[in-house]
């Protein structure tokens, strides 16, 4: 009979569960990320510039910059509680299912909205419910997947991801003016449908049992430095990769009409085109990347070439404001952005500093590096459009910050607990 600890931990899934279940988590994060793109890229400054077409850089920074802001305790508030939920469906599917609903409600009211201010609170309730969501598929993997197989199973969930970013910004384009309201609700109906299929999909395994009261909670935010230091190497270098990323993904669409000069709707018909493309080469890093670090063990050397591949991606643009610098730019940049999902995501479980009892928790506050940039992005960029000269030196900007995530984990010597060198 099995001692009693083991029967505790969460049971890590065998080749045969993962088959099952990597699908239904590829599936969540499709529709999760097709909705992070779709509102993000194209639907929210559609309807921002709509309502104000002379403050539409100006609005669109506050909107999103005050969601993430908002939104930046959700995933490690949710990630732990999810650690001590017990019931029948296991921790992580209540979180999962529920925060899909939410968003998907609010979704449903967001269409019929007049009011900056207004899209601005319902974009927060989304945000946050999104990212409840998101964190939850997350910490089923650090669950429920062995290491050995961490980088492969990365690449399931990061693809399924890339694709709904290029589904949700090809569906959305053609709707983003005529039929907002309907882009919405089908973008909301589909978060909910994907949550249903993996609680239905879930076979969870015993939990540990709950570890203490409200204090240990909060105490457990806190990493200590010396103790936990290439897990806040991972997590400052995941923060200016993604910043880099994030500056120039807020403005694609006023980068292809005030940078560029493409007229507004064929700026919104060439984003879907472009992240159509950048879904091609993604899915090639996806692959290449978390299959190739899971044979050789080794995570960071993928995430260096990942942040030069993305800094020779900003520097077409950089140097050309025309069309083909920019899909120049989408092909390259998928690539990079593939070898760092794939083996970002994995590098992140093997450095937690608690993967037994706290995976929701840590991984919440290592994806805070995710929701960072995403707040300060659109002030930082407005402000490099305002006072710099324009959107070539917003490429600048974030060309330095993905040089400097590089740099940060080269840093990282182990893989957490279960040891073995990370590069």
């Amino acid at each position: 009979m099995a001692a009693p600890d083991a029967l505790a931990r969460p049971q890590a899934a065998t080749p045969a569960a993962t088959r099952a279940l990597l699908p239904s988590l590829a599936l969540v994060m499709f529709a999760v990320v097709a909705n992070y793109a779709a509102l993000l890229a194209v639907l929210l400054p559609n309807h921002v510039e709509a309502i104000d077409p002379d403050r539409k850089v100006t609005n669109l920074a506050i909107v999103t910059s005050v969601s993430f802001g908002f939104t930046i305790v959700a995933q490690p508030l949710v990630g732990a509680l999810s650690d001590r939920t017990r019931g029948r469906l296991g921790r992580r599917a209540p979180w999962l299912l529920g925060g899909a609903v939410v968003a998907a409600g609010f979704l449903l009211g967001l269409g019929g909205l007049g009011s900056v201010a207004w899209i601005c609170v319902f974009w927060v309730v989304i945000q946050f419910a999104l990212n409840g969501t998101d964190v939850a598929a997350a910490a089923t993997l650090a669950d429920r997947v062995p290491r050995a197989r961490r980088g492969r199973a990365s690449a399931v969930l990061a693809g399924g991801g890339m694709a709904g970013a290029a589904a949700g910004t090809a569906f959305a384009g053609p709707l983003a003016v005529q039929h907002r309201p309907v882009a919405y609700t089908v973008l909301g109906l589909s978060v909910v449908a994907a949550a249903a299929v993996f609680v239905l999909v879930d076979r969870p395994g015993p939990a540990p049992p709950r570890d203490g009261g409200r204090r240990e909670l909060l105490r457990g935010f806190w990493q200590r430095p010396r103790e936990h230091a290439d897990f806040l190497w991972v997590f400052g270098s995941r923060l200016l990769f993604v910043l880099g990323y994030q500056l120039i993904l807020t403005y694609q669409l006023y980068i292809l009409t005030d940078y560029v000069g493409l007229g507004r709707d064929d700026a919104n018909r060439l984003i879907g085109l472009l992240t159509v493309l950048g879904f091609a080469t993604t899915v090639a890093g996806v692959l290449v990347g978390g299959w190739w670090s899971d044979r050789t063990g080794r995570r960071t050397a993928f995430l260096v070439a990942a942040a030069a591949i993305l800094g020779v991606a900003l520097a077409v643009p950089l140097a050309s404001a025309t069309t083909a610098a920019v899909a120049v730019f989408a092909a390259v940049q998928g690539l990079a952005g593939g070898l760092y999902l794939a083996c970002g995501n994995a590098l992140a479980i093997d450095v937690l500093p608690d993967p037994e009892a706290a995976a929701g928790k840590d991984l919440g506050l290592f994806n805070v590096a995710v929701n960072v940039p995403q707040t300060v992005a659109p002030p930082i960029a407005a402000l490099v459009i305002t006072v710099f000269g324009g959107y070539r030196a917003l490429f600048a900007v974030a060309l330095v910050s993905v040089a400097a995530s590089a740099v940060l984990v080269t840093r990282v010597r182990q893989t957490g607990r279960g040891g073995g060198e990370a590069t």
